[in-house]
């Protein structure tokens, strides 16, 4: 699941953006993760989880397409959803009746903010980017280049490090943020689906809703996460359609 930001004006300690939103973005059904259960349940938990946000939303859009969509591409389409949006709102603006239009209004369209968007994730998902034909080079481009990261700090993972190892990253830096967080949060959404199979409680893990909708639907079981067991994930069967496991 992706989370992507769509910073705008400039924002925050640095001084650098103005977070408009955050969009979270579930992925297909058939990426074939291990364990990973039915989109439907997922959005449905995720909308539940973000009640209480003023700021993130939930996108099905991806999780909606015939099959699964990489990740560039879905950042692509939210970009455009952002300036198809953008250009509405001064569409809008430039109909308004001219004595309801304030000279603020008129400068803001005259001198649009194009607004950005990055993906944020943990800061280990950099070293995802070394594993062998998990991701396309010239994806991977695009997304640091065009795009942008933000990457939270976890434990166990150096991010400057990864970015120092590989040559890419190094040449896209400055488009890269690493963000240290000064009160850790370590859980982990693999322990606590584990957890939930063991029948242990998850109170205070998890919002109340969203513990009452997996009890409700039976969800996260020993049965489900056998689901796709064996499998590759399918950017691997993409770049191996033999469907034998990639070589270390």
């Amino acid at each position: 699941m992706e989370i992507f930001l769509l910073p705008g004006q400039r924002w925050n300690k640095n001084r650098r953006y103005r977070v408009i939103e955050g969009i979270m973005s579930p992925v297909n059904d058939n990426y074939g993760k291990k364990g990973l259960v039915s989109a439907r349940h997922r959005i449905a938990m995720a909308k539940l989880a973000l009640k209480t946000s003023d700021w993130i939303r939930v996108d099905p859009w991806e999780s909606e397409q015939e099959t699964w969509t990489e990740t560039v591409k879905v950042l692509r389409h939210h970009y455009n959803e952002s300036l198809r949006l953008l250009q509405s709102k001064k569409e809008f603006m430039e109909n308004k009746h001219p004595h309801e239009r304030s000279t603020r209004d008129s400068l803001s369209c005259q001198h649009p903010v194009l607004p950005e968007l990055k993906l944020l994730c943990g800061a280990d998902f950099l070293q995802t980017f070394k594993t062998p034909n998990l991701w396309k080079e010239e994806d991977i481009k695009e997304i640091v280049e065009k795009f942008g990261l933000v990457c939270i700090s976890r434990a166990g993972s150096d991010p400057s490090q990864y970015i120092k190892e590989s040559d890419l990253l190094t040449q896209f830096q400055h488009n890269i943020f690493l963000v240290k967080e000064w009160i850790q949060n370590e859980i982990s959404a693999t322990r606590i689906r584990s957890a939930l199979r063991r029948g242990l409680s998850v109170k205070y893990l998890l919002p109340d809703s969203v513990i009452a909708y997996i009890a409700q639907h039976n969800i996260y079981t020993e049965e489900s996460e056998r689901r796709n067991e064996g499998d590759l994930l399918q950017p691997l069967k993409l770049q191996n359609p033999a469907g034998t496991p990639p070589r270390d």
